[in-house]
């Protein structure tokens, strides 16, 4: 079984180990935030993220021959991706969760790449939607989950936006 592992397959697999250990980040700074008085909103998108983002992952693992070869900038790409997604996390610190959870009265974060743009956070998934695919010449898979992700973070950043206008 292992053997029939190409690269995609190990890069999905190393993927969704990152996922997982960024939930259970998130899982405890959500805890924290809303011990500290925070409020979820926009939930009702939430489990269509989930089911997206892991719908993504195995596409790309079932579809992509283990055989396939890859785009070595693509992969750059990707791997600057994930630098991205460091400094959104490391920027938000305890305040970086997967959910929409906000503490009225706190100030926003205007560190890292958030002096630079509102969502890039959203900006570093859309990308990565699209990358990893493409990197392996699955050109479907990269536009049918780009378009599905863009629909839900419209309504994702719809009810963040309404939710922080508060706190400009």
């Amino acid at each position: 079984m292992l053997a029939s592992f190409g690269l995609a397959q190990w890069l999905v697999v190393a993927v969704a180990v990152q996922r997982l250990l960024e939930l259970l980040l998130a899982r405890r700074n959500t805890a924290r935030l809303i011990a500290a008085g925070g409020v979820e909103s926009g939930a009702a998108h939430y489990p269509l993220i989930v089911a997206i983002h892991t719908m993504w992952l195995v596409a790309i693992f079932l579809a992509i021959p283990p055989e396939t070869g890859a785009s070595l900038p693509m992969l750059l790409i990707f791997l600057a991706l994930q630098a991205g997604r460091v400094w959104v996390i490391a920027s938000l610190g305890k305040y970086w969760t997967t959910r929409i959870i906000s503490i009225p009265g706190e100030p926003l974060i205007k560190r890292g790449p958030y002096r630079l743009m509102r969502h890039p956070n959203y900006a570093i998934v859309a990308a990565e939607i699209a990358c990893l695919p493409a990197a392996f010449g699955a050109w479907q898979i990269a536009i049918y989950f780009s378009i599905a992700n863009c629909l839900v973070l419209a309504w994702r950043i719809r009810a963040e936006n309404k939710v922080l206008a508060s706190r400009r």
